[in-house]
């Protein structure tokens, strides 16, 4: 497979060609849909013959950089293997239905290696889009990718569609295809968590309303002080760690908003009743070390370098990070030595924790996907 990326600063600067025809263009970037529709049309005049991908972030990952503006392009021509591109449209309602549909239609194309799926990253529930896609999906075939983010902003997501307009509510994926394709992935977090194992006594899907029978977010600025004011923001830096029984590894969930009104909190997945939670917090050095790990976990054991390196990693660990965050992309890089890397912050990963286990929506990782033709 031939694979480059290259960054943009703005809608003003041009865009370099790289020294193929591509087959495929993905496009992660901090812009408003209205400015990055500029870049997209350019793109499909340039490429005519490509077709897009991409979505709204809250950082953009091209190579070792980390850009809080512009875009990370990447072009690809597979050389042997199949890729098709899939578009669906999604929302908090249907999330289950959408990702079940989308596996469906990707499995009429032929023998599905892999799907790299990315979503709206706000009016979407995250574990039910998961849930679809693992539903529908054969043994097997496993999904990564992630939700589409805003910044810290928590206003506006978006995802390019088929025809080439960033529009909000809709999921798209890539589909690999033959055995030509080798693919590995892994997922890892870093968090601590603290204090108190507490039960979920009340909740409505993504949506939790009491934990020991007190109001949710009640308990939840209890703990995080003065620092509650600036929620749902500061929720990032303190999600929770939850899990349906002991055997379970515990998923990472974190808030997308607040009610006042109800005293409830909203995050990007399920939260089920009778599920147990803990409160978490950021420990830079194990941050770091997890971001390591999941390139371990997606490293070829011949040693081999991945023609292309997806990195998904969540917003909450930029904010901790701040200026160390290269460091965790410098992390996953120094492991996998890989000539094509790009990738971006989100609202959510998906992916599974590790090879033969299903796709997990998780919060707070750093997901890493590997991806070579024989």
């Amino acid at each position: 497979m031939k694979c480059t990326t290259t960054f943009i600063s703005g809608v003003e600067q041009s865009i370099p060609k790289p020294d193929f025809e591509p087959s495929f263009i993905l496009v992660f970037c901090t812009e408003r849909a209205d400015q990055v529709q500029l870049i997209i049309n350019q793109l499909k005049n340039s490429f005519p013959q490509a077709t897009l991908l991409g979505c709204s972030t809250a950082g953009n990952i091209s190579g070792a950089d980390m850009r809080e503006e512009g875009m990370a392009i990447t072009f690809i021509r597979p050389e042997k293997g199949r890729i098709h591109a899939f578009y669906h449209p999604i929302s908090a309602e249907t999330s289950m239905e959408s990702g079940r549909a989308l596996a469906q239609e990707m499995l009429l194309y032929g023998a599905l290696r892999h799907a790299y799926v990315l979503s709206e990253g706000l009016n979407v529930n995250g574990s039910d889009l998961a849930q679809g896609l693992r539903d529908a999906l054969p043994k097997g075939v496993n999904v990564t990718g992630g939700l589409a983010g805003d910044g810290n902003n928590f206003e506006v997501t978006w995802v390019i569609d088929d025809s080439g307009e960033a529009r909000s509510n809709i999921c798209c994926a890539l589909g690999f295809y033959g055995d030509e394709w080798q693919v590995r992935y892994g997922s890892r977090g870093g968090w601590n968590a603290f204090g108190l194992e507490r039960k979920v006594t009340r909740s409505k899907g993504s949506v939790l309303f009491e934990i020991d029978g007190e109001p949710a977010l009640e308990l939840y600025k209890s703990y995080l002080g003065e620092k509650s004011k600036d929620l749902p923001a500061s929720g990032l830096l303190f999600p929770l760690s939850m899990r349906l029984n002991a055997e379970d590894p515990p998923l990472v969930r974190t808030i997308l908003s607040v009610s006042e009104k109800d005293q409830s909190l909203t995050f990007a997945g399920d939260i089920p009743e009778g599920a147990f939670v803990k409160l978490m917090k950021a420990n830079f050095d194990r941050l770091i070390d997890g971001a390591g790990q999941a390139g371990e976990l997606a490293r070829w054991k011949d040693d081999e370098t991945p023609d292309l390196t997806l990195l998904v990693s969540c917003v909450g660990r930029k904010l901790v990070l701040k200026q160390m965050v290269e460091e965790e992309i410098e992390a996953v890089m120094d492991v996998l030595r890989s000539p094509t890397v790009t990738g971006f912050y989100s609202y959510g990963e998906l992916a599974p924790f590790m090879e033969g286990m299903a796709c997990e929506l998780h919060n707070q990782t750093m997901t890493v996907t590997t991806i070579r033709e024989k």
